[in-house]
């Protein structure tokens, strides 16, 4: 069985803040997960307030939620109608459901902050991209732009300048799911989600509202 890890497994050089480099935020990726209702987005959203209001640089939110303007799913339009109406008027807004990597390039600055939410619903759009079907037994196969993007977003994050915010949802904690596109989609976000949580600076887990420090001190 696997040791859960803990704030007291993260190396001395990993758990140290990011310096500020000439006068400006120095490159941080902060990696926020939670289950449903965790207060994840909710946590992820006042990191990149205090970002900005230590550095004075803008925010960029990156949506990967696929948006309907008509005839879409009516729960998901009031899901993104919630958290559009907490969000600040300054925030500048970026709907990108597939190609995250190259909205982090364009909109990545120095003095800025991106927060994603989320990579949930991101990895979900990949797998199921164009409507592609799957059988409930047997291998599944992906389209080739599944693991493309996926690459791409985990060669992009180390080069991003100022600090990335990913908000990403633990969902494999209940039991194995039936279905084999559902299993393989369970799989998939655990390894992505350990690969994110590999290249972040800090990892915080949200539990019923409550940050718990998993990699990474916070910043002084």
């Amino acid at each position: 069985m696997e040791t859960p890890a803990t704030a007291l497994d993260v190396p001395p050089q990993a758990a140290a803040s990011p310096a500020t480099e000439n006068g400006r935020a120095a490159r941080e990726l902060t990696l926020v997960l939670g289950g449903a209702r965790s207060g994840k987005s909710h946590f992820a959203e006042q990191l990149a307030s205090d970002h900005a209001a230590r550095h004075g640089g803008p925010v960029t939110y990156i949506a990967t939620a696929r948006h309907e303007s008509a005839g879409g799913d009516e729960e998901m339009e009031l899901r993104i109608a919630l958290h559009r109406a907490r969000r600040p008027a300054s925030w500048k807004l970026v709907e990108e459901p597939l190609h995250l990597a190259d909205a982090l390039y364009a909109h990545a600055r120095h003095d800025g902050c991106i927060l994603v939410d989320c990579a949930t619903l991101w990895l979900n759009n990949l797998l199921f991209l164009d409507a592609r079907g799957y059988p409930e037994h047997g291998l599944i196969t992906p389209p080739a732009a599944f693991s493309e993007e996926i690459e791409a977003l985990l060669s992009a994050l180390p080069t991003l300048p100022g600090h990335t915010i990913l908000v990403s949802n633990e969902i494999g904690f209940g039991v194995v799911p039936m279905g084999a596109i559902t299993r393989f989609y369970v799989d998939e976000l655990g390894r992505l989600n350990q690969k994110l949580a590999a290249a972040a600076d800090r990892v915080r887990l949200l539990v019923a509202g409550i940050p718990v420090a998993v990699k990474g001190a916070d910043p002084a």
